[in-house]
């Protein structure tokens, strides 16, 4: 779900700062990503020619200073910004090639290095036994600000660690996880039945992309907010203007990531940050009204307040308690970041999970038989029986289920590449020095590719490798499957993706 911060720019990129595009991508699916590549300018078009001769320049001298510099084992340098601009459109496969060629390796920039790794030792290095020293950094901070403020995803030390702390406890409840089962199952009846509108009044069978998939997403604005953006049915003209205001400040942060200018764009406001900038002004505007009516709510019916089991209600529960604790912008910063984490990154596992299925009939008919046997058994159900049978016990009944799912994020990780910036000089597990200031990246997509890791069926959807022989899942290290991060910081809805 969080690092489960997708297969179109959403948090899943925001928080990594690339995107992918895998080229055998369901057509709807690539269309949608296209669309949103080139919705704005490509960050390369938007700079003179001189700007990129100069970065080009500065490459060749940072490579020449790293070859002639200290005698320390750096990683091979495996290109520029410039490469990895020219594959825009498909960087994620780009990076997998390079990382078949080369487990670690550096692409230059004019201020510092990027290292990339496949390495699980040095993915363990990086998350869990030197955490202190690889972070989000300044960098990061800055780009992701203005939508994700201070809250979890984008911060270090003892504000992460105060938030960590209390989210760990919200979501380890048993009310929050019995409300949000319920939350799944209300939203599963309700794309069921507006998938078969759709198909009786269009006469046509559903999309790649199907509509429950991708609004799946959805039941996390409930979870976190209490309030049911009507993704289904367009209910709300405030909570589809917020959705959308959400989506393209997504995107535009991971322009961010490749235009040097951004801020002078801000500044100035002009081009893609004044989009970014109303879009901000949606988003900030939706959220305090929101919390504004729970605060409201809470001051006529204290009593009643205190049964709500969404997210906000729970943290301005626990503000009664400690006043100091947060303040309306605290608050709007750590719920963004809950549903940023699981939203599209949900959504767009879905999407690639109903796509290989309905690229293996075989797969599909064991997931189904496994399902039915472990909610209605024999009995032909309608959606409503069914839904009302997918209970904690029924779904612990479903290993080929779970194993499926996993061999999704696998291969179609809701966040591809993940990076940190390096606080102080230091050497990884595999003999290659990085400086202070480089970003560091560890690689989910590639990873999933890689044949010294899953063998040389590698890029096959194969969900038994997940099985043992009495059919029982077993689950990989998380520093070989890292689709919800690991570490300090591994992801605390991961049981809530699953679900």
């Amino acid at each position: 779900m969080c690092t489960a911060l997708a297969s179109k720019p959403s948090f899943s990129t925001i928080h990594t700062a690339h995107a992918s595009t895998p080229g055998d991508a369901p057509g709807v699916l690539r269309t949608v990503t296209e669309r949103r590549f080139t919705a704005m300018d490509p960050p390369l078009s938007q700079q003179p020619t001189l700007l990129a001769l100069s970065l080009l320049l500065l490459a060749l001298y940072l490579a020449r200073h790293a070859l002639l510099g200290k005698r320390r084992n750096y990683p091979p340098v495996a290109g520029t910004m410039l490469h990895q601009l020219f594959n825009f459109g498909r960087l994620a496969e780009y990076q997998t090639e390079l990382s078949q060629r080369y487990r670690t390796f550096r692409m230059l920039t004019p201020t510092c290095n990027y290292v990339y790794t496949v390495e699980p030792a040095n993915v363990e290095y990086i998350l869990r036994t030197n955490f202190a020293n690889y972070g989000k950094g300044t960098m990061t901070h800055d780009v992701l600000e203005d939508l994700l403020g201070d809250g979890i995803f984008n911060v270090d030390g003892a504000m992460w660690r105060h938030q960590r702390k209390v989210a760990s406890f919200e979501f380890s409840t048993r009310v929050l996880r019995e409300y949000s089962s319920g939350v799944f199952r209300d939203h599963g009846r309700r794309a069921r039945g507006h998938r078969g509108r759709r198909r009786r009044r269009r006469g046509e069978g559903g999309h790649a992309r199907s509509v429950h998939a991708v609004d799946a997403g959805l039941d996390l604005f409930t979870i976190g907010f209490g309030v049911n953006l009507g993704g289904l049915s367009q209910s709300s003209q405030e909570s589809a203007a917020f959705a959308r205001a959400f989506d393209d400040a997504n995107e535009q942060v991971l322009y961010r990531f490749f235009d040097p200018l951004w801020k002078a764009k801000r500044l100035l406001n002009v081009s893609s940050e004044a989009a970014m900038k109303r879009s901000v002004r949606t988003i900030n505007d939706f959220v305090y009204a929101v919390i504004d009516k729970k605060v409201e709510q809470m001051g006529r019916d204290e009593h009643e307040f205190a049964k709500k089991e969404d997210i906000l209600s729970r943290f301005l529960l626990e503000r009664e308690k400690d006043p100091g604790c947060f303040d309306n912008k605290y608050l709007r910063d750590i719920i963004l970041n809950f549903v940023i984490a699981g939203r599209d990154t949900s959504a767009g596992t879905l999407s690639w999970f109903l796509y290989v299925l309905c690229s293996n009939q075989r797969i599909q008919d064991k997931i189904a038989r496994e399902v039915r046997e472990a909610t209605s058994g024999d009995r032909d159900v309608g959606v409503q029986e069914l839904t009302a049978c997918l209970t904690e016990d029924a779904i612990s009944n479903m290993p080929y289920l779970h194993a499926a799912l996993t061999e999704t994020l696998r291969l179609y990780p809701a966040v591809p590449i993940d990076v940190k910036y390096c606080f102080s000089d230091d050497t990884l597990p595999d003999g290659h020095a990085v400086r202070k200031g480089d970003m560091v990246n560890y690689q989910p997509y590639p990873m999933g590719r890689m044949k010294f890791l899953w063998g040389d069926d590698a890029e096959e959807f194969r969900p038994d490798r997940w099985l043992d022989g009495d059919g029982v899942f077993v689950p990989e290290s998380p520093y070989k499957f890292t689709a919800f991060q690991a570490g300090p910081r591994i992801c605390l809805g991961k049981e809530f993706a699953y679900r």
